[in-house]
């Protein structure tokens, strides 16, 4: 009885711990998804804004963690030297900004999120001139297959449609320099995060020799959540080389219209209102607040972006590489679907063929990224070419 009520609580405790994890992941990267899909459609050119914004929020997030303010404020003992931190954090803060920035050269999200999904082909093409890695055929046929979904969905938003007359009169034509532009943006995006992940490799790889080598202690925090602080933290002075564009985009958010609050007030309180010349006086239970709508979804862009980080960070303390690779290609699907269906006004302007390159080049990068996470890692081709 006693085994059977210990099996039965661990069973309770894992299933716990799998729905808070994949709650974390779906709930805050699709919300994060959706929520920055609403800001950019009507802001943009908020991209720096909002980049500043997920920087901060995870940076005071992190504050108290990493931070000794008594009896005076410095940083806590760290499990890795700040030195190998610099360069990442340089190539993460360029590679967010891109990303975010994009969004201003009218790239639509399920573009941005696709495009975004090829960094396996610059992971492989960057593996393989940097760190001299060798490839097994079938990961270099998943590859292509993700190539080719790449170069479709990217094609697909290239022009409107031409088939619905109503449509081609009341949209605008689409301009495709402005779009390319965008697309080498994403592009010059995944060349660096590509580098930063090798970069990142390195710096653990060491990290986790040297810990093998010297006595185990408990530690205040796991490497992922100081690397996390510490990309984000050190690389806010960067954001005062523009911080008037920030102040532009931010009054432009300012702008918006406003989200209307009821709260109560002292009771007792007099308010005087004016009917006509004659001044009436009389209780007020509430008064509305005003906040700007645009102000309410960069918030909850800001709180979903740490809920999905620490998701994903969480999973991957977890289970394996491949697990966590295939969770985010099934939630990358997730963020493409809503996408499309809360936001198909904005795609009834491409004909039949449009979108179906669209959606077709999604399923061929999310077929394309599964398929090369089967690959069995201890395979003799994916080892380090040695002279």
């Amino acid at each position: 009885m006693d085994k059977d009520i210990l099996v039965g609580g661990l069973s309770l405790a894992l299933a716990w711990d799998w729905t808070t994890t994949l709650t974390l992941i779906f709930g805050g990267c699709c919300s994060n998804a959706l929520t920055l899909e609403q800001l950019t459609s009507e802001y943009p050119h908020a991209g720096s804004l909002i980049t500043f914004s997920q920087f901060l929020f995870i940076s005071l997030h992190g504050l108290s963690k990493f931070v000794q303010f008594t009896p005076y404020p410095r940083l806590k003992p760290r499990q890795i030297s700040i030195l190998p931190y610099l360069l990442q954090v340089v190539l993460f803060y360029l590679v967010s900004l891109l990303n975010n920035a994009a969004f201003a050269y009218k790239i639509p999200m399920p573009v941005h999120i696709v495009f975004r999904s090829g960094g396996l082909i610059v992971n492989m093409i960057m593996g393989w001139i940097l760190q001299r890695k060798r490839y097994h055929p079938r990961q270099i046929a998943a590859v292509l297959v993700v190539t080719a979904g790449v170069v479709l969905t990217t094609l697909s938003a290239v022009r409107p449609s031409t088939n619905n007359l109503k449509t081609a009169q009341v949209a605008p034509p689409m301009d495709t320099r402005l779009y390319m532009t965008g697309i080498f943006i994403l592009s010059i995006a995944l060349l660096l995060s590509s580098i930063l992940g090798i970069v990142q490799d390195l710096t653990y790889t060491a990290y986790r020799k040297r810990v093998a080598n010297q006595p185990k202690e408990p530690a205040q925090s796991e490497p992922w959540q100081e690397s996390m602080f510490y990309l984000h933290f050190l690389s806010m002075p960067m954001f005062l080389t523009m911080r008037q564009e920030l102040g532009i985009q931010l009054q432009s958010l300012l702008l918006s219209p406003g989200i209307h609050i009821s709260l109560p007030t002292t009771p007792g309180v007099p308010r005087v209102s004016s009917y006509s010349s004659t001044s009436v006086t009389h209780l007020q239970s509430s008064y509305s607040l005003a906040i700007p709508s645009a102000i309410v979804i960069l918030l909850l862009n800001t709180i979903t972006q740490l809920v999905c980080v620490a998701g994903v960070h969480r999973l991957t303390s977890r289970v394996t590489s491949l697990s966590v690779t295939l969770v985010l290609v099934v939630r990358k699907a997730v963020s493409l679907l809503i996408s499309v269906l809360l936001f198909s006004d904005r795609y009834s302007q491409m004909d039949a063929k449009s979108k179906v390159m669209m959606l077709g080049g999604g399923a061929l990068v999310f077929i394309g990224t599964s398929a090369y996470s089967l690959v069995p890692k201890q395979d003799p081709g994916d080892k380090t070419k040695k002279e």
